[in-house]
């Protein structure tokens, strides 16, 4: 991997980590088409650690207030009644299903899921779901009315993201839009819950660097990731004012206009499916 591509990955994982438009599938179409190469699992895992990073700073009081409580709910009956500790114990649940899904399916994720007719038709598909939930939901719901079974399906929602093309937030914030919570709050709920099933994947994935030869090495991991962070942090604090004042459909017009021009790539051949 050249610094050039290192550089233009970083960018591009940090503008689209926290957009509902799949930073794992702009990775790949991006290598593709200007490198001719799959950065690969690793790379996108591992560099999504500088935006959760972004994460974490950012909403380090909220975090902390969360950790705080749920530490204290432990051995006080009086905190469990806060609408904070079940927020917490949802983050924790919510993560099982991506961690479980994302170890027994980890070779079809890394090899099979990155194929592009498959990342094409995510793009279309769920871009067109989260206009359909940005329609149709109530959005008058808020995170502390969340419920243990709204947190287990925004949960699933997040696990589907482990197939490129569905994106994290977008998943996540298309379910919450169709349980009736409101963008902000399914924005919000989207960079939490992602925060323990983000980090853990990218620790998991920190062997890899190096490994495969169209990889990254360990410098250009460091620096990759980065960027990552610095972009991530900007579009954070962007995405949060744009949800109070604007709808997703802009993120749903995106995701088709790109699904429909993949698959004109592919179907014409100027662009190979799989990386050889």
């Amino acid at each position: 991997m050249t610094w050039l591509e290192v550089v233009v990955l970083g960018l591009v994982q940090g503008l689209t980590e926290f957009l509902p438009i799949s930073s794992s599938a702009h990775l790949r179409i991006v290598s593709e088409v200007f490198f001719g190469n799959d950065p690969g699992s690793s790379f996108t895992a591992v560099s999504q650690l500088g935006t959760e990073a972004a994460v974490l700073i950012y909403f380090a009081r909220d975090i902390g207030h969360l950790v705080a409580t749920w530490f204290r709910g432990i051995t006080d009956a009086e905190v469990r009644r806060d609408p904070d500790y079940r927020l917490s114990w949802l983050v924790i649940v919510g993560t099982i299903p991506i961690g479980l899904l994302g170890f027994a399916f980890k070779h079809q994720i890394e090899t099979v899921a990155r194929n592009l007719w498959i990342v094409a038709t995510t793009m279309l598909v769920f871009g067109i779901l989260l206009g359909l939930a940005e329609f149709l939901g109530r959005q008058k719901l808020e995170l502390r009315d969340m419920s243990w079974r709204d947190g287990v399906l925004l949960g699933f929602a997040q696990a589907m993201a482990l197939v490129p093309g569905v994106s994290r937030s977008g998943g996540t914030i298309t379910v919450g839009l169709a349980l009736g919570y409101t963008r902000e709050a399914a924005v919000r709920y989207s960079f939490l819950l992602a925060i323990p099933a983000v980090v853990a994947a990218g620790l998991f994935q920190i062997p890899d660097i190096g490994v495969t030869p169209t990889g990254p090495d360990v410098p250009q991991m460091v620096v990759g990731t980065l960027i990552a962070f610095v972009v991530g942090f900007a579009v954070i604090h962007w995405l949060l004012g744009f949800v109070k004042r604007h709808s997703v459909y802009v993120f749903v017009w995106y995701r088709i206009v790109l699904g429909v021009l993949l698959f004109q790539a592919l179907v014409s051949g100027w662009l190979a499916a799989t990386s050889t």
